[in-house]
């Protein structure tokens, strides 16, 4: 009996790692997540069990308190099971609450890490996260607590001069840039990066006072990463073409 946590990556399915694809190859049962590229899913075996479990705000969700059980009795009815997840399962992810819950009832586990999306995506777009003279450190912040509250840790990093990541963060949007105007940074630059990674993705830059209203033109939204900070407001081939593309589609459709 074994449980193998492995990182999916932040959405191309070329950016699984190798031990990953591995982790797949030699899988009894693999548990899946709704961000996992279904390309990843080919490398398992024909014959493994391939078990939805994805959980999605407004969409089919599977509880936590359901899956940590079900781990346990695959694992115990097949042998090896994967647990994949998007981005990397130890980063907003409650992979070590799977791996916790999976030892207390004697089953072997192992951690593969993945490229977490909080700095991949951002990258793929063109936007580093810390660059000399602008930016010597990043937070990654969640927009939704267990409690459905913003974290505390928001107002922390607001007060800073790092760029700061915000997942799972869409729906509260606005409630998040009030914070960064209470400190007086409405002219702080603001990227949202929507289908990271993916032929599919879209990007919207605007600053803390007017990225709701650029949000509410184009339509973007989840999956999405926010980046506030100057760093987003650096100008780069991938995030400018984007960008003057929807505008041009605004103006022509208007």
């Amino acid at each position: 009996m074994k449980l193998t946590l492995v990182g999916a990556g932040p959405g191309d399915p070329d950016l699984i790692t190798v031990k990953g694809i591995r982790a797949l190859q030699a899988a009894d049962v693999i548990m899946y997540d709704a961000l996992v590229h279904p390309a990843l899913l080919d490398h398992c075996r024909p014959d493994a069990l391939k078990v939805y479990v994805g959980k999605r705000r407004g969409a089919y969700s599977c509880m936590q308190e359901d899956i940590n059980p079900l781990i346990v009795h695959y694992a115990r009815q097949y042998g090896h099971v994967v647990r994949l997840k998007g981005g990397d399962s130890f980063v907003f992810g409650r992979g070590y609450e799977e791996i916790e819950f999976a030892r207390q009832h004697g089953i072997e586990t192992a951690v593969v890490p993945g490229i977490s999306s909080s700095y991949a995506v951002p990258a793929s777009a063109g936007i580093p996260l810390t660059t000399r003279g602008l930016s010597e450190s990043f937070w990654v912040v969640t927009g939704t607590t267990k409690a459905g509250q913003l974290s505390a840790d928001l107002r922390l990093a607001a007060q800073s001069s790092a760029t700061v990541v915000v997942l799972m963060g869409m729906h509260k949007l606005a409630e998040i840039m009030s914070v960064f105007t209470d400190f007086g940074k409405t002219e702080t630059p603001v990227a949202i990066i929507q289908n990271g990674t993916l032929p599919d993705e879209q990007i919207v830059i605007g600053n803390v006072e007017t990225i709701m209203e650029k949000v509410n033109e184009t339509g973007i939204g989840n999956p999405a990463i926010i980046v506030v900070g100057e760093v987003a407001g650096l100008p780069n081939s991938q995030t400018t073409a984007v960008a003057e593309a929807i505008s041009q589609h605004l103006s022509e459709t208007k």
